[in-house]
């Protein structure tokens, strides 16, 4: 008779956690699409709460300050859900890591960060725009930088593993040409001011990847074709 009881408390638990991370859920879409429209500044709780359909005081009792709530949606935005996981201790790094070729790092690389940067740059570039009028932001821009270099650094030690990496750069100059790649401006200018699509950047960026980074074999030069006793056209 007393496991029924304990039963039915641990349902209703369960019941009430899967409630309670659905309404987070909705906060956390509110956010996604409020801060990058209206700003951070402009955005209020009041609004948030009116997207996401729930109250002032749960949004407050979630998240606590509006920073919060930012750093929260950019962190589920670059993984693409709400998953405890770091980025870097997701499925998609053994794949990488498994791959042949560098080729083929670079497609898997693109191929994550390309949704990723679809997801986030807009909340990220929000958070920017803020920073010089909020200075409690500064500790999640800081903190988004270097982690932006930490995976530039894993990628560059994944791919150096399948193709020599270019001896004229330093180590140093080759993670910083990798973090300039994975800007989400970077991201932003080409798909929003130039009408880029996602699969366009995708490709670039897999593309850029391995030819920045990688010693590429020299081009294969086709003797030029002789002209002698050929009068020469060429500037008439």
């Amino acid at each position: 008779m007393e496991d029924a009881p304990r039963r039915s408390r641990e349902y209703r638990s369960q019941a009430r956690e899967a409630q309670a991370r659905r309404t987070r859920r909705r906060v956390l879409q509110a956010a996604t699409a409020l801060f990058p429209q209206r700003g951070f500044a402009a955005t209020t709780f009041r609004a948030l709460a009116a997207e996401g359909g729930v109250s002032v005081p749960t949004v407050e009792a979630l998240f606590g300050t509006k920073a919060r709530l930012l750093h929260a949606a950019i962190d589920v935005a670059i993984a693409g859900d709400d998953e405890p996981v770091p980025v870097l201790g997701r499925g998609w790094t053994d794949e990488l890591l498994d791959a042949d070729t560098a080729e083929e790092v670079a497609t898997v690389a693109a191929r994550v960060l390309a949704p990723a940067q679809a997801r986030s740059a807009a909340l990220i570039l929000a958070l920017f725009e803020a920073l010089p009028s909020n200075p409690e932001l500064a500790e999640l821009a800081d903190q988004l930088v270097a982690q932006r270099a930490v995976t530039a650094e894993w990628l560059l030690d994944a791919i150096g593993k399948k193709d020599p990496l270019v001896s004229d750069l330093t180590r140093r100059e080759a993670v910083d040409t990798l973090w300039v790649l994975m800007d989400p401006a970077l991201f932003d200018r080409l798909t929003r001011q130039r009408g880029w699509s996602q699969q366009q950047y995708e490709q670039w960026f897999a593309r850029s990847f391995q030819r920045l980074l990688t010693e590429q074999p020299d081009p294969v030069s086709s003797p030029r074709p002789t002209t002698r006793g050929v009068p020469d056209e060429s500037f008439e």
